[in-house]
């Protein structure tokens, strides 16, 4: 069995590793071809080109880099064209994979699965009927986005995120954890200012600025800031200068499953974690840190998004849990101000979003199959023949 994936940011990678080890799993004889990261590289994939220069989010952002990207697109539509896989998957940023898979569906008849529901219950309801042209079957990893697919004419399962099946940090690696960045007893902050260059540039600064107001009265605390490979090195030179005496993860340098190690230590160890938008909220969740979640675009993105937006939270805690329990700082509330005063109130009541946390793992399917091998099995069950 011969499978093309398409990955094009570090969720998306993660996804995909999952789903690659549950395909081998059920599959042994399958090939795998595409577009990923360091997780499905891990899993046989010899990437056709950096899955980094895929990773832009937002409409003016994208601009710059728009010829770039496109012939990108139509160098990967014409490499499924070429190898004739069995099944092309893309996987989230639909940007990217949505048009590979209308020129693959344009000239072949190939099987085209995308592994996570765009959001339409929040907005842009019109693109799952759009999607629905080039996409025979979607994996879903909410548990209430089958039924939008399905109207639309799409074959649906919800497969659950793999986050709920990775490992929680034992006291042991937290412990060492301490113990090797000199962190001893103090209260730790977690920042994560995002896993773009993009949003680092946007986000960084006002992260500073607000982990300074937050630790002005705190001087025994400390500050933690994983990153991911093709951003350390700008992670690191904001972080330079913040207060709490930073200590800045890279997985440059480690072995995967080390820096996997670290990372989750890391996200467990905290108090509180103060996160731009995305799934690492999820990842805070399964490590029970209460977070506050911020987040920026630029100006006419931001005017264009709140004309189109219908969900009045976009943290995947609170519409999972359906509470509003994680506190967020979005567009003109993304200021150091308003993200200080927001970790005085967590740091002030850590045990508010418990409930919510461990809600939300258990809905996306926590102490069940893991996650990637459900949706392998999805994949396996809808192909024809």
């Amino acid at each position: 069995m011969r499978v093309f994936l398409v990955a094009g940011e570090p969720s998306g990678d993660r996804l995909g590793g999952a789903l690659m080890a549950g395909l081998r799993n059920l599959r042994p004889d399958v090939q795998f071809d595409g577009i990923g990261g360091a997780e499905m590289q891990a899993q046989g994939l010899v990437s056709r080109f950096p899955m980094e220069e895929l990773s832009v989010m937002g409409l003016v952002e994208v601009l710059p880099k728009f010829f770039h990207l496109k012939r990108r697109i139509e160098e990967t539509a014409q490499a499924v064209l070429a190898t004739q896989p069995d099944v092309l998957i893309t996987i989230d940023s639909p940007d990217f994979g949505l048009r590979v898979a209308r020129r693959v569906k344009a000239a072949s008849r190939i099987r085209t699965v995308h592994y996570v529901a765009p959001s339409v219950w929040a907005w842009r309801s019109g693109r799952a009927d759009k999607m629905a042209k080039v996409i025979d079957h979607v994996l879903a990893l909410l548990p209430f986005e089958p039924p939008w697919m399905e109207r639309a004419g799409m074959e649906c399962d919800f497969v659950g995120h793999p986050v709920v099946n990775e490992p929680v940090a034992t006291e042991t690696e937290m412990s060492e954890f301490r113990a090797a960045k000199g962190l001893g007893t103090a209260p730790v902050l977690l920042v994560l200012p995002g896993s773009r260059r993009g949003e680092v540039e946007r986000l960084a600064p006002v992260f500073g600025d607000a982990v300074g107001r937050f630790l002005s009265d705190k001087p025994d605390w400390r500050v933690v800031v994983p990153t991911v490979p093709h951003v350390a090195d700008l992670v690191g030179a904001q972080a330079a200068n913040w207060v709490g005496n930073p200590v800045v993860l890279s997985p440059d340098t480690q072995a995967p499953e080390t820096s996997a190690q670290a990372k989750r230590a890391a996200f467990a160890t905290a108090d509180i974690a103060l996160a731009a938008s995305g799934t690492v909220s999820l990842e805070l969740a399964a490590q029970d840190t209460p977070m506050v979640i911020a987040y920026k675009v630029s100006w006419l993105t931001q005017k264009i998004a709140e004309r189109m937006v219908s969900v009045d939270t976009v943290t995947l805690v609170n519409l999972v849990s359906d509470t509003r329990a994680v506190p967020e700082c979005l567009g003109a509330d993304c200021t150091p101000e308003t993200i200080a005063a927001r970790l005085a109130a967590v740091a002030a009541a850590p045990g508010a979003q418990t409930d919510a946390m461990r809600l939300t793992m258990e809905r996306l399917g926590r102490g069940g199959e893991a996650p990637g091998l459900r949706a392998a099995r999805a994949v396996l069950n809808r192909m024809p023949g």
